[in-house]
């Protein structure tokens, strides 16, 4: 098909047959490229400014294009708002500004200075961008912004209404164009040739909501505003170029309101998924994915579920690689959840996203996606991780928004409500994406935003001053923890270095900005506290990148200019140091630091510091001497191990006590002090040289009165227990080696001869020498040899009747020597003997446990003052534990009743004691076990007392012993029972001696008095409910006359009368309370219901205000008597007069009718079709409504003059 006549088209080649006055578009000699406009970043939180606002002629907009503004688009008019100012944000997040935001300044000139209307415009861009118009117009701009094309005519905008699609084939060779009263064209982007004009490929009447080129160039898909969607085949046959067109899916089964067919890269032209065009439908009720080839099938269907039926439904494909596979992903949404669909031949998966309605969804690349909300705010979403990279507001660009596509407003409007509620925020055609850059259209402009590279997004965290964060920004890149990258290398080691130099370069930056914003004047705690803020970041980020040239020589330097800063970065070091992720550093830094504490009297710091540093930063001389002034043991130990592998030194030189315990022990253990390990291939050597001068018979210095092994000796006076347990724990870490061996003898020996043949040392000491012989000579592997006439000589001095001091002491000592092993060193006849003799009954009852015979440790417990109160607990669990023998249990029995008496004469007062024996014999009776009889039969002064005392302590049992003790007289126990008012037990008992009238007469007394205290406790508590009724009764007397009764008068009456007037105030504070809520209550109601009156009043007075000044609209444009047009007479004015009916008349017409009614002075007119309708009394009736001034239609009067149209 061939350009009809009235068809203008105009190409780069053809620029002569443009119409300059017509589009009044300006010379550019030399337009900028579009790469050009797309790197700029001076301007770009810049909104476009116009140089001449009066180029932009609103008037020229057509009054049928009304569409649904922009959330900005209030002030697209307002020339005060077309400058703005530049917006910086408030904050910035981890990652920055990812996004930047561009206006295209060619194209929005050229669109503005040519003063077209864009209001219904649709965006297509590839290498070519394309803008229709309102007038029917498709201008087509290159990649310099230079306009290209010019395609159609506005007489063709005339008939086939505005440009609502647009879409460019993938090699840029075709255009179509759909419009808004439903035709489609097909362009020639080559030569500018209109090749086809479809108007049969939808039902006529709807509007083209989309229109779609697939892969394949003779397959495109459209959508109308009847909700249905079309294939569109496009052959040439013969020459002739047609159109087959097949609906895919019908609007009377669901309103579908986006479709997006699914493209593939060059790249992957060969993927499976290819050969089945997929293509995505989205319906106001749910998502369907359609494969058109090799024959049409249903993919997959998927219901939104329950959502704001005014949200837009969005679809956005995109291939990503997922699992090593590439395969395409859909994005698709409709109300506040995003739901990614995986979708492969075999399976399909998804996840979503949740955020603000949406109006838009765009892939940047496989991970990153952009979803434009219903307040105009972009949100950038990492696909994988669903986190929100950066919210950018874009409601300045005053977008343009498709509603009247939507609503068919150019074919009638017939389409249903929910797609016209769909609509009010759809912008569809506004927005396009194309590699990776996302193109939108403003009322004035046309912007571009893509994702910045690395580089910009860190520059642009500089030049807000947030260098901080432009730090944490770049160390994110340089881990590879970032989202949205662009430029950097996937190759780890070279994207490290490219970014480490980036970083120290800004690492430069911050040094100089933190010592030129540094206070000049003030207090020193402000600088300090600005160089704390400051110094800790560039020391961080040195040591992250592992650059401690720099930090130590540089940045050092650098700081160095100022003392404050240079001290703040010492202590910076400081917790670096102490977590060993700072070991070494070059001597000047580590002297000054050294230096810097010791003037701030911070010497365990220094310490603390000095045992972490490596010893070739340190200055050896200078930092002994410095500890041995200020005692700083752990520091010098330190230096001495580490620096001259000498590990005797401190030791000699240093009384250290603990210290030099623990410092024994990491030795032996093969351990550095105070931290870490000894080098392997010293540790034996560090052994040897420990033992030996442990083992010294003299120190190097010894006066003529030093005994023997001072060493030794002293440590053994200053903790003998954790000095043998320091041996001890060497001993197991030694291998069973000669050396080994002979060591272990030698300091056996050494301990002996000591502690055995020296008075200095208490029984305690002694005991913890033989304990550790005793667990060393319990071990299987044993070596040591010990003569067992020491432990027979210990045990004498232990047990020495002679000595009476420390009994206890030597009793515990010798407890453990046993305990450890050592019973194997004595005959046990002997040791009990002497136990026994000592009074060690704590040994004895070791011992007799040992033999099982433990009846004999009852009289342990009872000549033991410390602990005879505790015989019964044994005898409990003897008893009570399982594992013991009946006989075991017998003897226990026979020796607790042997010696009951004395216990309980000698525990009266201890009660526990006594039902300790009561429980006993509980137990035994129903565990059955034998006990004589005779053993039971007590005296009964005994039994008496034992009586006394439950009933004096435990009173709920003393029936239950009754029942099983039987030795007891009668009169004596109920005297004791009538002393503590056991009134049952009483009972009991002289039920048992005969007197059934004397025990009725008592349980008759207690049942009494049981009555009597119900009836008391009912007496009270109806009282107490009687007080509460009248009280309850007199509140609400007095609210309710408080609605007819004025307050203070009720107040008076309370006050005045004489129950309440000599009370307290307490005592009516209550109702004096009730009614001030009353009041409260009521003084609310009444100002809420005027509230409610005046809203109601203020709502009425505005609906009449809009009736009266409510436009009328003709039925027709002729008068109803006369039958001609209302501007008939030329010659002169007419008066024409409008009724709210919808009637027309002339007021010549009017008067001849008779129609004028004549009321207080005006003249009021009636509808001459209205009144002649109504017959007989209805005539009359409106006749006197009419006289009253109330007419049923209004009337407006136009005058119009001679030449009016």
């Amino acid at each position: 098909e061939s350009p009809s006549p009235n068809q203008r088209c105009c190409s780069g080649q053809t620029t002569q047959m443009i119409d300059d006055k017509e589009f009044d578009i300006p010379q550019v000699d030399t337009p900028p490229t579009l790469e050009s406009i797309l790197n700029e970043t001076d301007d770009e939180d810049e909104s476009f400014v116009l140089e001449d606002p009066t180029l932009l002629n609103i008037d020229t907009i057509d009054s049928h294009s009304y569409d649904t503004s922009s959330v900005a688009s209030s002030d697209s008019g307002d020339r005060t708002n077309l400058k703005r100012k530049k917006k910086l944000p408030d904050s910035f997040s981890l990652h920055g500004s990812v996004m930047r935001h561009s206006l295209l300044k060619g194209i929005s000139a050229q669109i503005v200075s040519a003063a077209v209307s864009i209001l219904f415009s649709s965006p297509a861009v590839s290498s070519l961008i394309a803008v229709g118009t309102s007038h029917g117009l498709a201008l087509i701009f290159d990649q310099n912004q230079a306009l290209r094309l010019c395609l159609g005519s506005t007489s063709v905008g005339g008939q086939y209404g505005a440009i609502s699609a647009l879409s460019i084939n993938n090699d840029c060779s075709r255009l179509l164009c759909g419009f808004a009263k439903g035709q489609i064209t097909m362009w020639d982007l080559a030569s500018g040739k209109l090749l086809r004009s479809i108007t049969d490929a939808h039902p006529p009447g709807t509007a083209i909501l989309h229109i779609k080129f697939t892969d394949d160039p003779t397959l495109a898909i459209c959508n109308d505003s009847g909700g249905s969607v079309f294939e569109l085949t496009f052959k040439r046959v013969m020459g002739v170029r047609t159109c087959e067109s097949r609906c895919l899916f019908s609007g009377s089964k669901g309103e579908v309101c986006c479709i997006e067919p699914l493209h593939s890269k060059p790249e992957l032209k060969d993927h499976p998924i290819t050969q089945f065009s997929l293509l995505a439908m989205a319906s106001l009720t749910k998502i369907l994915v359609i494969g058109l080839k090799p024959s049409l099938k249903v993919w997959m269907t998927f219901p939104y579920g329950r959502m704001d039926p005014s949200s837009v439904p969005l679809l956005a494909w995109h291939f990503v690689a997922v699992h090593n596979y590439v395969n395409p992903m859909l994005a698709f949404c409709r109300g506040d959840v995003v739901h990614f669909l995986l979708v492969s031949p075999d399976r399909m998966l998804y996840v979503c996203y949740k955020v603000l309605y949406h109006n838009t969804i765009i892939w940047i690349n496989s991970r990153t996606v952009v979803l434009l909300d219903s307040v105009e705010k972009l949100h950038v979403i990492d696909r994988q991780t669903q986190e929100e990279l950066e919210t950018v507001e874009i409601s300045e660009v005053q977008l343009v928004y498709n509603s009247s596509h939507f609503k068919s407003l150019a074919t009638g409007g017939n389409v249903s409500q929910a797609l016209a509620l769909v609509g009010e925020k759809a912008c569809y055609q506004s927005i396009s994406s194309y590699g990776g850059q996302i193109f939108y259209l403003g009322t004035k402009s046309v912007y571009v935003m893509m994702l910045r590279s690395w580089r910009e997004r860190v520059d642009h965290l500089l030049k807000q001053d947030c260098l901080t964060e432009a730090l944490a920004l770049a160390w994110s890149f340089h881990e590879g923890k970032a989202k949205a990258v662009v430029g950097l290398s996937g190759d780890a080691s070279k994207r490290k270095a490219v970014v480490a130099d980036r970083m120290v370069e800004i690492l430069f930056h911050y040094a100089d900005r933190a010592l030129k914003k540094c206070p000049d004047q003030g207090k020193i705690q402000v600088m300090e506290q600005h160089f704390q803020d400051m110094v800790p970041v560039i020391v961080d980020y040195c040591l992250l990148l592992q650059r401690k040239d720099l930090l130590f020589s540089q940045m050092y330097d650098k700081l160095s200019e100022n003392s404050v800063a240079k001290g703040v970065f010492l202590e910076c070091l400081e917790p670096y140091i102490l977590s060993d992720k700072l070991v070494g550093m070059t001597p000047q830094v580590m002297k000054d630091l050294i230096v810097h504490f010791q003037d701030k009297k911070l010497m365990e710091n220094v310490e603390a510091l000095i045992v972490h540093m490596d010893i070739t930063s340190l200055d050896i001389q200078q930092v002994v001497l410095m500890c041995w002034e200020n005692r700083l043991y752990d520091a010098m130990i330190y230096v001495y191990n580490r620096g001259m592998n000498e590990f005797i030194s401190p030791m000699e030189q240093v009384v250290m006590g603990n210290k030099l315990l623990v410092y024994i022990s990491c030795c032996l253990a093969g351990r550095a002090y105070p931290l870490g390990d000894i080098p392997e291939d010293l540790v034996p050597l560090v052994k040897n040289q420990v033992f030996e001068f442990l083992i010294r018979l003299h120190s190097a210095e010894a006066s003529p009165e030093e005994e023997i092994y001072p060493y030794v000796r002293t440590l053994l006076h200053f903790d003998t227990r954790e000095f043998l347990n320091v041996l001890a724990l060497t001993f197991e870490d030694f291998k069973n080696d000669k050396q080994a061996v002979e060591y272990q003898q030698r300091i056996v020996d050494i301990l002996l001869k000591v502690m055995v043949e020296n008075s200095d040392f208490t029984p305690s000491q002694v005991g913890c020498l033989f304990t550790f012989l005793a667990r060393q000579l319990a071990k299987p592997d044993n070596t040591l040899f010990v003569n067992r006439t020491l432990f027979d000589q210990v045990l004498e001095f232990l047990c020495s009747p002679d000595d009476d001091s420390r009994h206890s002491e030597r009793q515990q000592v010798l407890l453990e020597l046993l305990q450890a092993g050592g019973i194997v060193q004595f005959e046990e006849s002997r040791l009990i003997r002497m136990a026994e003799k000592a009074e060690f009954y704590q040994i004895c009852e070791f011992m007799y446990e040992r033999e099982h015979q433990y009846d004999k440790i009852i009289d342990c417990y009872l000549r033991d003052p410390l602990r005879e109160e505790e015989v019964f607990n044994y005898i409990h669990n003897i008893l009570s534990i399982p594992g013991h023998s009946a006989e075991e249990k017998q003897s226990v029995w026979q020796k607790a009743m042997d010696h009951i008496e004395v216990l309980i004469q000698q525990n009266f007062l201890n009660f526990p004691i006594c039902m300790a024996i009561s429980q006993i014999k509980c137990m035994l009776t129903k565990e059955g076990i034998h006990v004589n009889q005779e053993l039971l039969q007590m005296s009964p002064c005994v039994t008496e007392q034992f009586i006394e005392l439950l009933c004096q302590f435990s009173p709920n049992q003393v029936i239950e012993t009754l029942q099983v003790l039987e030795c007891y007289r009668l009169e004596e126990t109920i005297q004791i029972t009538q002393k503590y008012q056991l009134h049952e037990v009483t009972a009991y008992l002289l039920e048992k001696k005969g007197d059934i009238h004397g025990a009725f007469l008592i349980m008759l007394k207690v049942i009494f008095y049981y009555i009597y205290l119900s009836l008391k406790d009912v007496e009270d508590t109806m009282v107490e409910t009687i007080a509460l009724s009248l009280k309850s009764l007199t509140m609400q007397v007095l609210n309710s006359m408080a609605a007819f009764i004025a307050l203070p008068s009720i107040l008076q009456r309370i006050l005045q009368d004489p129950v309440y007037g000599k009370g307290k105030l307490g005592e009516i504070q209550g109702l004096i309370l009730g009614m001030l809520d009353t009041f409260n209550y009521e003084q609310t109601l009444l100002e809420t219901t005027t509230s409610l009156l005046n809203q109601d009043l203020h709502w009425s007075l505005c609906n009449l205000r809009a009736s009266v000044t409510r436009g009328l609209n003709p039925k027709q444009d002729y008068c109803s008597i006369c039958l001609q047009q209302y501007k008939r007479r030329q010659e002169m004015a007419d008066e024409i007069i409008v009724f709210s009916c919808g009637h027309l008349y002339h007021s010549f017409c009017l008067q001849n009718k008779e129609c004028t009614i004549e009321t207080e002075g005006q003249t009021r007119w009636t509808c001459y079709k209205c009144s002649s309708s109504n017959k007989g009394g209805k005539l009359s009736e409106n006749s006197s409504e009419i006289k009253k001034g109330k007419t049923t239609s209004s009337q407006v009067r136009l005058v119009f003059t001679s030449g009016c149209c």
